[in-house]
């Protein structure tokens, strides 16, 4: 219950900064910036939404880390200028969203597997091949959202790097990074679901997702 009440403090602690940055900008008539927090604060009441209109109930380390991963690529990486600033800034933001992006989708074909209502019987190297995929190819859509953004509004999402003012080796070292991290988390859901439940940071928040949405999980008998 305690590192649970930390969680929710964190959370609620860059929820505020989001919010104060959001008033600040509206007050000094910097509508571009206050529109692109409040979209983030948007962003981060998701799992919110989606504990209330389809009773999935996301475990706080989940959410902070779901939430820190916004704060830091949206609104440091983008209103604050984190990603010209420090070179390294979007190589750490992409690994990181490898690993997440490769938890949701190793849960979501989990729960289907283990769900009693659907006839499926996944083996283990097609769950974490489903994962590598999933986190993969949202990350795809990602850069491909950035070359729109960059094209049709003449941002720079697309950074220069290396001597490269394209963005070409941005992005390609965006998806090399992307699937280094989804290549992590699907070689541990594999060792999760093939061996004998090692005590794996995913093996725990595995079960808390597990623990906390019983619903979804009808084991078969």
């Amino acid at each position: 219950m305690k590192a649970e009440s930390i969680h929710r403090r964190l959370s609620f602690l860059l929820k505020g900064i989001l919010l104060l940055e959001a008033g600040v900008a509206l007050w000094g008539q910097q509508w571009l910036t206050a529109a692109i927090t409040l979209g983030i604060i948007a962003i981060t009441l998701i799992p919110v939404l989606l504990h209330r209109r389809f009773r999935v109930y996301i475990p706080p380390e989940f959410e902070l880390l779901a939430i820190g991963f916004i704060f830091a690529s949206l609104y440091l990486g983008e209103v604050h200028g984190y990603y010209t600033r420090f070179w390294w800034w979007d190589i750490a933001l992409h690994t990181s969203s490898g690993l997440l992006l490769g938890i949701v989708g190793f849960l979501l074909v989990y729960v289907l597997n283990e769900t009693e209502k659907i006839d499926l019987h996944m083996n283990p190297g097609f769950v974490a091949f489903f994962a590598f995929l999933f986190a993969l190819g949202i990350g795809v859509l990602w850069e491909i959202f950035e070359y729109a953004m960059d094209s049709l509004l003449g941002m720079n999402m697309q950074k220069a790097m290396f001597g490269d003012p394209s963005g070409l080796t941005d992005t390609m070292w965006d998806l090399i990074v992307d699937a280094l991290g989804a290549l992590v988390i699907s070689m541990l859901g594999y060792g999760y679901l093939k061996a004998a439940r090692n005590e794996s940071f995913l093996y725990r928040w595995i079960q808390a997702f597990i623990k906390h949405n019983p619903a979804l999980f009808d084991r078969r008998r």
